[in-house]
C-alpha cells in the first residue's frame, strides 16, 4: 500500500514539473468609458461658472466631510458611474471665517493663508503618496492656479485650487466612495482628470477682481 502510495505521488509531482501552467495574472474588471461630452455650470446665484460632464450632476454640497459650509457656493460634481465625486470649495478673500473649536478669534482668508491651506491638505496624503506633483496652471480665459497629481495609494490623486488672488478661491479634489487603489483607478482616475482639466479650462469668475491698479473691473450682471 505505501509503495503504491509512494508511486502516485512521484507521477504526480513529475506531471507537475511538465506542465505548462503559468499563475495567472492579477486583472481588473473591464471599464467602458463614455465619450468626453460637456454641458455648462452656470446659475445666477453662484459667482463663476465652468463647463462638466454630461455623464455627472452638479448638487450643492450641505456637508463637506462631516463640517458644515461657510456659504452656499460649495458644491459636489458627483460621477455616479465611477462611485466618484469632486468636492468643491469655495472662499471669499479678505472675508473672515466663522471662529472655529480653539480658536479666540475668527481666521482672515488671506490669500496666503489659503493658498497654504491647499498645499497643507494636499501633503496630509503624504503618508500614502509615493509623489506629489504640483504645476501651475494659466487658462485661456485668464484663470491662474495650480494641480496635484498624487501618486500612491492616496485617497484623492486629483487636487487643484484656482484664483484671481484679490477677491475669489475655489479649491477642488477627486474621491472615490472605495478604498484607494493605484493600480485598479489608474485608468479611472486618467479619463476623470481630463474631465477636471476641462473644468479648470473652461472656468470663469463671474466678479472678477480688482486690477493691478486697484480699480475694480466691471462684475457680472449676475
Amino acid at each position: 500500500m505505501f509503495k503504491s502510495l509512494f508511486s502516485l505521488v512521484a507521477i504526480l509531482f513529475l506531471l507537475s514539473c511538465n506542465s505548462d501552467y503559468n499563475p495567472k495574472r492579477r486583472g481588473y474588471f473591464r471599464i467602458d468609458f463614455p465619450p468626453h461630452q460637456y454641458q455648462t455650470f452656470d446659475k445666477p446665484e453662484y459667482p463663476y461658472t465652468f463647463e462638466y460632464p454630461v455623464y455627472a450632476s452638479v448638487v450643492r454640497d450641505s456637508s463637506y466631510f462631516d463640517t458644515v459650509p461657510e456659504n452656499p457656493y460649495w458644491i459636489n460634481v458627483d460621477f455616479p458611474r465611477f462611485k466618484a465625486r469632486i468636492y468643491i470649495s469655495y472662499k471669499e478673500i479678505g472675508h473672515t471665517d466663522r471662529a472655529g473649536p480653539g480658536h479666540e478669534k475668527p481666521t482672515p482668508n488671506t490669500f496666503d493663508k489659503l493658498r497654504d491651506d491647499a498645499y497643507k491638505m494636499t501633503l496630509k496624503h503624504t503618508v500614502k503618496a509615493s509623489s506629489i506633483d504640483d504645476s501651475i496652471m494659466m487658462t485661456p480665459n485668464g484663470i491662474s492656479g495650480v494641480f496635484f497629481r498624487v501618486g500612491g495609494n492616496a485617497a484623492t490623486a486629483n487636487q487643484f485650487y484656482v484664483t484671481d488672488s484679490v477677491r475669489n478661491f475655489l479649491r477642488g479634489a477627486l474621491y472615490f466612495d472605495t478604498a484607494p487603489n493605484e493600480d485598479s483607478l489608474s485608468r479611472v482616475n486618467k479619463f476623470l482628470q481630463a474631465d477636471m482639466l476641462h473644468l479648470i479650462n473652461t472656468f470663469r469668475w463671474k466678479t472678477p477682481g480688482r486690477t493691478a491698479a486697484g480699480t475694480t473691473r466691471p462684475s457680472d450682471p449676475h
